[in-house]
Parts: structure tokens; sequence; C-alpha cells
């Protein structure tokens, strides 16, 4: 059986606003827990409201290691207003843009109040990119969530994936090799193609739109 968060947490993830469904969650949640073995961060580009945050940081803190999310938190293109992902809730009121970052603290403390999650979690507040470009460390894994067109999905995987230590995951979400099964474009596919093809990593498992993929090899 693989490993499962117990029921606060995963109540925790479903009550967090977010797209990600629970068979995901839980394929995701494994991951972390194997990934957390190696002693190494645990990093999502792709914050919004932290629904799975709530599940890699509670890997994390397990793991005695730390969980890290990357997020500007003004939302993806498919986010904004007129799309059809937009929330209202998440438009911050007085500047009518849209701001995540108080959701995903509201949602990130209240999944376990009495041992704060927030201590396991590292968030960084600024566009993947120019984070990835400051950032130095290996990591256990890395989760590929954030914006869907090619421009944005090639940035999070030439920035993050090489970070990914031997031996640690790569993990991509809303992989959809079909055309017609996609909902928000196939950058995430084709990013999740170009990691094969690589020779850098190896495909684990796939769980509906979740690549879960090994670094078995050198460059990205």
């Amino acid at each position: 059986m693989p490993p499962a968060p117990k029921p606060s947490i995963l109540a925790a993830f479903e009550g967090a606003k977010g797209f990600m469904p629970l068979d995901e969650g839980l394929a995701l949640y494994a991951a972390a827990v194997e990934a957390g073995a190696l002693g190494l961060p645990l990093l999502e580009v792709g914050t919004y409201c932290g629904r799975s945050t709530i599940l890699l940081a509670d890997a994390a803190r397990a793991a005695g290691v730390s969980a890290v999310t990357v997020d500007h938190h003004r939302g993806s293109e498919e986010q904004q207003p007129g799309w059809q992902y937009h929330d209202p809730e998440t438009v911050d009121p007085e500047l009518k843009v849209m701001d995540t970052l108080p959701l995903f603290r509201r949602a990130l403390y209240r999944a376990d109040p009495e041992d704060n999650l927030e201590e396991h979690v590292v968030a960084i507040v600024g566009r993947s990119p120019q984070v990835a470009r400051v950032w130095n460390s290996p990591l256990g894994l890395v989760f590929i969530d954030g914006g869907h067109t090619d421009e944005h999905a090639t940035a999070d995987y030439e920035g993050w994936a090489p970070h990914v230590a031997e031996g640690g995951l790569l993990l991509i979400h809303d992989v959809f090799p079909d055309p017609e099964d996609e909902f928000t474009g196939q950058a995430p596919y084709r990013v999740y193609l170009r990691a094969l093809a690589s020779g850098a990593f190896t495909e684990v498992s796939a769980n509906r739109s979740l690549r879960v993929l090994r670094r078995t090899g050198g460059g990205v």
C-alpha cells in the first residue's frame, strides 16, 4: 500500500481551493514521501491556494526536510477575469488584481493548527524563472504545476529540472497526450516528452494527468 496522509490532512487538501483531484493528490503525496528519504527539499512550481502544498508540507514534515513552493500569486493565464478558471474570491478587493497568497496562508494554517505546517514550508513569492536563476541547491523532488503556455512550462522545466538530484523525482501535472482531453493546452505534455527524450529521466508512474519521473541520467 502506498503511503497516505492522515484524514485531517486529506480533508484540508480537499477543502482548499484548487484543481487537483484526490487520486492525483495521493500519488503526489506518495512521491513526496519517497523523495523525502533523500533528505533534500521538495519544491513545487505553482502554489495557487495551497491545495497541493498541504500534501508536500506533510510529507516534508515527516521526512525532516522543507517544502518549497514558488508562485507570484497573481494567477495563471486561464485564471484571469473572463477566463474559464477565474475565481472572484481570489481578487484583491482594493487593487482589483488576483492575489492568492492570503488564501494559501490561510489554507496552510488551517490544515493542522496544532502542529503548524507553516514551520515546514518556505513560500517564495516571485516568478519561477527568476527564482530558478538564483537557486543553487539540489532537490529531492520538483513538481511542475505552473503556467500552461509553452513559454511558461518550458521555463519551469529548464529552470528547475537540472536541480533534481540523482535518484530524485520530477513530477509534471496536467499532462494530456490527446488534444481532445486537454483543458489548458498541451505545453505540460510537450515538457514531459522533452524530459523523457533528454535521457536524464525515466518514467515511474502515471496517474491521470500526473506523471512521475526519476532522475537516472546526466544532462537535462
